[in-house]
């Protein structure tokens, strides 16, 4: 295996001497995306992906602190909005080969209409996950109203990423899009076409292209498996060009620009927003809105979808909060407002070429 996680080094241009320096072209910031990986392609990875963390993870007086503070929920104040969440399903949009439309069914999952495909983002249906209270507001789109789903694509292995009862409901054959290590958890459930990627790989499916890139997380879903498998967002790419980055779940940092520069002209930044309180626990890992905001900026990306809130409560910030600051953030930002789609859960955009 050959781990793509560096910069490649800037062309040099060498002269003999006495020779004045011939001008050195000016290399782009990338090479050429690498070649789609086969579907479905077995293969050997290693044991911990412990080398590609951005932050150490909480050590014993990290842990210390928090047991000793516990603010991991709002206040009876935060937790009063619960009633005024957006909520407002509705049927799906129509959508065809050259459209991108997406509908928030909650947290990180979105049926994404891309290329003429319908791909599903970390699905997570089920009311409860592992560890976590009930759902605040239901799931925005019926399963049973869903169309039929060519992908999915798969951020990392925390349970509220990647829910194993919502996986059961499809059917065994749906092509899988998942981070490196991640493919045997699926092949004990019987899924037939598991394509993992390292970061900066891509594959190909019906002329849309999935391609996986850096994220500032880590992964962890049993007491002995932490980094076991690989963390990551993913980009899709149409036939037509149009392209969506899927942020998954991810702290902020110097990978943004990297992605944008490399998978420039994006059209949609599904990014999260939520969970980010206190910051002293969290701040490695998960956005907060206006830097969410900023990581948006630092793609290149034209308009921001927040995800990631609303959904699960997994941290102290009140409910409303991760809304309204990031609509400041925007306003400040001096975007268009129409470009900043703060979609109620069950809520669908398009975007028609």
């Amino acid at each position: 295996m050959t781990q793509q996680t560096h910069e490649p080094a800037p062309a040099t241009t060498t002269t003999t001497a006495g020779e004045p320096p011939a001008p050195t072209p000016l290399a782009p910031p990338y090479p050429p995306l690498a070649r789609p990986r086969p579907l479905g392609e077995h293969r050997v990875w290693p044991r911990t992906f412990h080398d590609r963390l951005t932050a150490p993870l909480p050590g014993l007086r990290a842990l210390a602190r928090f047991a000793r503070e516990g603010a991991v929920r709002p206040g009876p104040e935060g937790l009063a909005d619960i009633a005024r969440l957006p909520f407002e399903p509705a049927p799906l949009p129509r959508a065809d080969a050259r459209t991108l439309a997406v509908t928030w069914a909650g947290h990180a999952s979105w049926i994404v209409r891309l290329g003429g495909l319908t791909v599903l983002t970390d699905p997570v249906w089920s009311r409860r996950i592992l560890g976590t209270p009930a759902r605040v507001t239901p799931v925005g789109v019926p399963w049973d109203a869903l169309p039929r789903v060519d992908a999915v694509v798969i951020s990392h292995n925390h349970y509220d990423h990647l829910d194993a009862p919502t996986l059961r409901r499809l059917p065994r054959d749906t092509p899988v899009f998942a981070p490196a290590g991640l493919g045997r958890w699926f092949r004990r459930r019987r899924f037939t076409v598991v394509t993992e990627l390292d970061w900066w790989e891509g594959a190909e499916l019906a002329g849309t292209r999935f391609d996986f890139v850096p994220a500032h997380h880590w992964s962890k879903r049993t007491l002995n498996d932490t980094c076991h498998s690989l963390w990551g967002g993913w980009v899709l790419t149409a036939p037509d060009g149009q392209r969506l980055y899927f942020a998954g779940d991810t702290g902020y940092g110097h990978w943004f620009s990297r992605v944008g520069r490399r998978y420039p002209g994006i059209d949609l930044a599904l990014m999260p927003i939520g969970a980010y309180d206190p910051r002293w626990w969290l701040s490695d890992v998960h956005c907060d809105p206006d830097e969410a905001v900023q990581a948006t900026l630092d793609l290149g990306a034209r308009r921001m979808a927040p995800m990631h809130w609303g959904t699960f409560i997994l941290s102290a910030e009140p409910l409303l909060e991760p809304l309204t600051r990031v609509r400041a953030a925007w306003e400040k930002a001096g975007l268009e407002r129409a470009d900043l789609w703060d979609l109620p859960v069950g809520g669908s955009r398009v975007l028609d070429r």
